[in-house]
């Protein structure tokens, strides 16, 4: 058959430069990525054969064969296999998002220098799907040779690395897939071991790939236990053995903040072995996100981003479920209506929170890195009235005026003003925003906490959620704001003003209403919301989804105290006509909105007035 040559898509010819050129220097990891992808391929052949009879094969297992004279070393399967097209587009081109960012980061590192190096390069290769990759750290050359099972033709796949990769169609090819590498020269000093070496093959099977659950064979020797860690009691398992099994469900080459153990017996048993990963996924937040549960049946591998085992909020967990009554053919419709899956769910959603409180009070310095990369995911679980809704609220820390550090709603209910009885928020874009608004002023005054609330989760849960422990929360921008210790505005000093408020309610016509406040201390005004109204953020969070929001008119309130105010008072009362009374009316306006970060309407119009202003002053 002919052979075609075809170049790599131009990030894979980039990452490729950066393999070849040793971006990290743990160089042994490369089996491990070739192992790993020989177990998923074995996973996905006995799935198959699971409903295709013609597909199933006996004694799935992974061989490396070695040949020290010839520096070449072979990992084959006899798994699913791939077709021509699965070749191209799984080893030709990289199809993860995120390409771009990728490399960025690995260059990054790879000039960078100390010990981070290997382990921050290493979790950007197994993060990104691309370790196949991997193997050009050690290789002139690499033959890979595949048949897709079922399939009357195989493929061969061959490259160096340059950039450039050729591809042919043979017949003779067995089901299943081997890699061929051609081993550069040992270069110890450069971590480039001899891996043709039978002794260092053994030790990084027995480092990186002990618990993979199909025998690893190096001649008539089996190198791997095959025991299923979750199976495992913890006493007998070594941090190490977690961590690498973390990584070989995560591709997440850095360390997990905490691991959890499960078995539940009795009329439903099952084992859970999970894994909270120290850093969010660079996916995360799309709607695309993969979960990382992947599901057994009586040990045997059924589907991987298995949703149904833990709600959304909580995503971005790690690890396996083996469940021993589940029928091994059982399909993700099935999952979705099992009373016995929705037992699963909701243990296990209680014990991942039951695991962060823990970390809150016994390892502070993990429980804030983890609310630092989940807060925002797991707060998306108080959207509705769940079963997490209070152990959420438990775990949740947000910025405070009350200091630097986050705080707990039970540690501000705690310090809460006698005669308070609500919990006051303010949301916004950044804590900086928030903290320079002045619809803070009079609880800074008064020595009143205000939680900032920053995320754009925050805008949505807060309102539906109502109240902690019985305290109500109350945003500090919607509605009258009474503080216990405020003094009402007199009537005097309200019907003094009437006048003022009516004509500027007439004069503005982007306000719904014009009332004096008494929570500004040193602003001359701001604006409020409707106790049921949208807020600028959520307003833009619509807008920016697409979402047709109509125009929301807003409440101006006004310091009686301030001399802009008292001194618009006097001038409304003595030439009420005056056109610059207009022009004021405006700016004090455009000002309350610009100091809550608002955008203006007609930006050049506000700043010819305001020159105009200061002209006259000078």
């Amino acid at each position: 058959m002919s052979t075609e040559t075809l170049e790599f898509q131009a990030e894979a010819r980039q990452l490729l430069q950066l393999m070849v050129h040793s971006i990290y220097s743990n160089k042994d990891i490369f089996l491990r990525e070739l192992i790993s992808n020989a177990s998923d391929a074995l996973d996905k052949r006995r799935l198959a054969g699971l409903t295709d009879d013609s597909l199933r094969a006996d004694d799935l297992h992974i061989e490396i064969e070695a040949d020290g004279e010839a520096r070449t070393l072979t990992v084959r399967d006899n798994g699913i296999g791939m077709s021509r097209e699965d070749v191209v587009g799984l080893i030709g081109t990289i199809a993860r998002s995120g390409t771009a960012e990728t490399l960025r980061r690995l260059k990054e590192n790879k000039e960078s220098k100390g010990a981070a190096e290997s382990g921050a390069s290493a979790e950007l290769i197994g993060q990104f799907g691309v370790g196949f990759y991997s193997v050009f750290m050690v290789a002139d050359k690499v033959s890979l040779l595949t048949r897709k099972a079922g399939a009357e033709q195989g493929v061969r796949w061959e490259s160096d690395g340059d950039g450039t990769y050729t591809i042919e169609t043979v017949e003779d090819a067995p089901e299943g897939t081997s890699v061929t590498v051609q081993l550069r020269p040992a270069d110890e000093e450069d971590a480039l071991y001899d891996y043709a070496d039978d002794r260092k093959i053994r030790e990084i099977v027995k480092r990186y790939s002990d618990f993979i659950s199909f025998p690893i064979r190096m001649g008539d020797e089996t190198l791997n236990s095959m025991k299923a860690l979750w199976a495992r009691p913890r006493s007998e398992v070594k941090d190490e053995e977690y961590r690498e099994f973390y990584r070989h469900v995560s591709h997440d080459w850095t360390d997990p903040l905490d691991v959890i153990q499960m078995r539940a017996e009795g009329t439903f048993e099952y084992e859970a072995l999970l894994f909270i990963p120290s850093r969010a996924p660079h996916d995360l937040f799309q709607r695309d996100a993969r979960h990382g549960i992947q599901l057994y049946v009586k040990r045997v591998f059924i589907m991987d981003d298995t949703r149904e085992l833990l709600p959304d909020h909580l995503r971005f967990v790690k690890g396996v479920v083996d469940a021993a009554d589940l029928s091994l053919n059982i399909s993700r419709e099935i999952l979705q209506q099992d009373r016995h899956i929705q037992l699963i769910r909701r243990r296990l959603a209680k014990k991942v929170l039951a695991t962060v409180k823990d970390l809150m009070k016994n390892d502070a310095e993990k429980y804030r890195t983890f609310w630092r990369e989940f807060g925002p995911a797991v707060k998306e679980g108080l959207l509705d009235r769940s079963e997490d809704h209070k152990a959420i609220l438990d775990i949740a820390s947000f910025g405070s005026t009350a200091g630097d550090e986050p705080t707990t709603l039970a540690d501000y209910v705690a310090r809460m003003k006698d005669g308070q009885d609500k919990i006051y928020f303010m949301t916004g874009e950044s804590r900086a925003q928030v903290e320079n608004s002045p619809h803070l002023e009079a609880f800074r005054a008064k020595e009143y906490e205000v939680l900032l609330l920053t995320d754009p989760v925050d805008e949505i849960w807060v309102e539906g959620v109502g109240d902690y422990e019985g305290k109500e929360f109350q945003s500090v921008t919607r509605g009258a704001v009474d503080l216990p210790a405020d003094e009402e505005l007199s009537e005097e000093e309200s019907g003094t003003y009437a006048p003022l408020l009516g004509w500027l309610k007439e004069t503005l016509d982007d306000v719904k209403d014009v009332r004096l406040t008494t929570r500004l201390t040193s602003s001359p005004a701001c604006l409020v919301s409707d106790a049921e109204g949208l807020t600028p953020t959520l307003e833009k969070m619509y807008k920016a989804m697409g979402q047709e929001v109509p125009a929301v008119k807003r409440i101006l309130e006004l310091n009686p105290e301030h001399p802009l105010v008292t001194g618009l008072r006097s001038a409304h009362e003595q030439r009420a006509d005056a056109p610059e009374l207009t022009e004021t009316a405006e700016l004090l306006y455009g000002t309350a909105l610009l100091a809550e970060g608002g955008d203006l309407a007609d930006p050049a119009r506000f700043a010819k007035l305001l020159a105009d202003r200061l002209a006259r002053t000078v």
